[in-house]
C-alpha cells in the first residue's frame, strides 16, 4: 500500500517555509509499513488542489493532505475537498464548541471566520477534533481512496496524526512492514564506497534495497526491508550488516541515529579516558559538537582555540621554528598542537586541527580546504592531511567529522 502526500501552501514554493510536515509524515508512515508514492507541494489555488487530488487518486490508495484549513481567505482546502467529493458543508457542533472553548481559555471571543471553521463536509466519514488549534481534520473517501486532511501547523498536525489517524491506518492496513537500518560511514567517498561493496550489494536479498545518503564527509547506507514477517525482515537486515562490517570495518562508526560525537564520548566514558582539543581553522566547532552531548564533562576537559600563530606558540607551546619551516598548516604543527593541549589540559587523548577554511587564503601548494588533523593518545600520535574544497562552512563541518573519526579509530586501537 502506498500513500500520496499533498502539502498545500504557497509559502512552501517560495523558499520561505520548509516543508517539514512531509518529511515527518514520511518517517511516520514508513515505520507503520506504509510507503510513500509521491510528495507534492502546491499553492493555495482551487484548481491546483483539485488537480493534485485527481492525480493522487490514480496513484495511491491513501491520500494525506496538510495545510489550507485555517480561517483566512487563502485557506481553501475545505472547499476543494467538498468540490472533489461532491459534498456540501454542515456545522459540526462538537467542533463549534471546541472553537469556543479554545478562545475562552485565552480570554478572547472567536470571530466569524473562526466559527466558520466548524463547517465541515457532510460526506466526511470522520471529523477529527483538534485540541491544539481551531481547524479540525477530516477523514473522507472517494472511489475506494482514503483521503485525510490535516492542519498545516506542525504541532497540530503531528498530534492529530499520532493520536487519532495513525492507529486507524494501522488497523485499516495491517500486516505491512517497512524496516530501515542505517550504517554510518566516514572517510570514504560515495563512489569509492559503492565500488568497494558492489559484490555485497549485488547479493542482497530481493526483500532488501540499499540507498546511499551522502553528507559532509559522511555516507549513510540505508538498508530497507519490506515484507509481512517483520522479524524475518529484521533478521535478514542484521545478517547483511554483519557481512558489511567484515568488508569495511575501518569506515563504519555507528548506526541509525548515532552522532559521531556521541559515539566517541561513549567510548571515552566506557574506557575511563579523557579528551582535550586544540583548534585553529574550525574555531571551536569541534568543541561545540563534543559539548552538545549530555554528560560530556565526564571525559572532556576543554579546548584551546589558537587561531593565530602567536597563540599557537603561547598557549600550546608550538615552536616558532616548526611554523617557519613547515608552515602553520602542516602535520608537524597539528601534532604539536595536539601534544600541547594534551600536556596543558592533562588528558589521555587530544586532537589538533590546523587548516585553511577558505574560500581564500590558499596557495598552489596548499589550496583552500587543506587541513591537517592530529590525534595524540597513550603511546600514539598520528596526523593526516585532507583537502576539502573552498566552501568554508562545509569545510569546517567535514573537518570536525574527520577529526572525530580519527579519534574513534585511535580509541579503538587502545583495545
Amino acid at each position: 500500500m502506498d500513500a500520496f502526500v499533498i502539502s498545500i501552501g504557497s509559502e512552501l514554493l517560495t523558499g520561505h517555509t520548509i516543508n517539514t510536515n512531509a518529511s515527518w509524515l514520511a518517517s511516520q508512515l514508513n515505520m507503520a509499513g506504509i510507503g510513500i508514492r509521491e510528495v507534492r507541494a502546491i499553492p493555495d489555488k482551487l484548481e491546483d488542489i483539485t488537480a493534485a487530488l485527481n492525480d493522487a487518486g490514480k496513484k495511491a490508495s491513501l491520500v494525506l493532505v496538510t495545510g489550507g484549513l485555517g480561517p483566512t481567505n487563502d485557506d481553501i482546502t475545505m472547499n476543494a475537498l467538498c468540490s472533489y467529493t461532491g459534498s456540501g458543508l454542515v456545522v459540526d457542533q462538537k467542533v463549534l464548541e471546541d472553537i469556543r472553548q479554545f478562545f475562552k481559555k485565552r480570554g478572547r471571543d472567536p470571530g466569524k471566520v473562526n466559527l466558520d471553521q466548524a463547517m465541515v463536509p457532510e460526506k466526511a466519514l470522520k471529523v477529527i477534533r483538534n485540541p491544539n488549534g481551531t481547524a479540525p481534520g477530516l477523514w473522507m473517501e472517494k472511489n475506494g481512496i482514503t483521503i485525510i486532511a490535516m492542519p498545516g501547523v506542525p504541532h497540530e498536525m503531528q498530534h492529530m496524526f499520532t493520536a487519532v489517524i495513525l492507529p486507524e491506518l494501522i488497523k485499516l492496513f495491517p500486516g505491512n512492514h517497512i524496516i530501515h537500518r542505517h550504517v554510518l560511514t566516514q572517510g570514504i567517498g560515495e563512489s569509492f564506497l559503492a565500488s568497494r561493496i558492489s559484490f555485497w550489494e549485488n547479493d542482497l536479498p530481493p526483500e532488501i534495497s540499499l540507498a546511499y545518503l551522502p553528507s559532509a564527509g559522511i555516507v549513510k547506507l540505508r538498508l530497507t526491508g519490506r515484507g509481512k514477517d517483520g522479524k524475518r525482515i529484521r533478521d535478514m537486515i542484521e545478517e547483511q550488516i554483519t557481512k558489511l562490517k567484515r568488508i569495511i570495518p575501518e569506515y563504519i562508526w555507528g548506526y541509525d541515529m548515532d552522532q559521531m560525537e556521541e559515539v566517541a564520548g561513549r567510548m571515552l566514558r566506557e574506557k575511563g579516558l579523557s579528551l582535550s582539543t586544540a583548534e585553529s581553522c574550525t574555531g571551536g566547532y569541534l568543541a561545540h559538537r563534543i559539548t552538545l552531548v549530555p554528560g560530556s564533562s565526564d571525559y572532556y576537559r576543554g579546548s584551546i582555540i589558537a587561531y593565530s600563530n602567536s597563540l599557537k606558540e603561547l598557549l600550546l607551546g608550538v615552536s616558532p621554528g616548526l611554523i617557519e619551516n613547515h608552515g602553520a598548516v602542516s602535520g608537524k604543527v597539528a601534532e604539536a598542537m595536539a601534544s600541547g593541549a594534551r600536556k596543558r589540559l592533562g588528558t589521555d587523548f587530544s586532537v589538533g586541527i590546523t587548516g585553511i577554511a577558505g574560500p581564500g587564503g590558499g596557495t598552489a601548494g596548499k589550496p583552500a580546504g587543506t587541513t591537517w588533523i592530529a590525534v595524540e593518545g597513550p603511546g600514539v600520535i598520528a596526523s593526516e592531511r585532507f583537502i576539502f574544497g573552498d566552501n568554508r562552512e562545509r569545510n569546517i563541518i567535514r573537518t570536525a567529522n574527520a577529526a572525530l573519526m580519527m579519534l574513534i579509530r585511535a580509541i579503538r586501537d587502545q583495545g
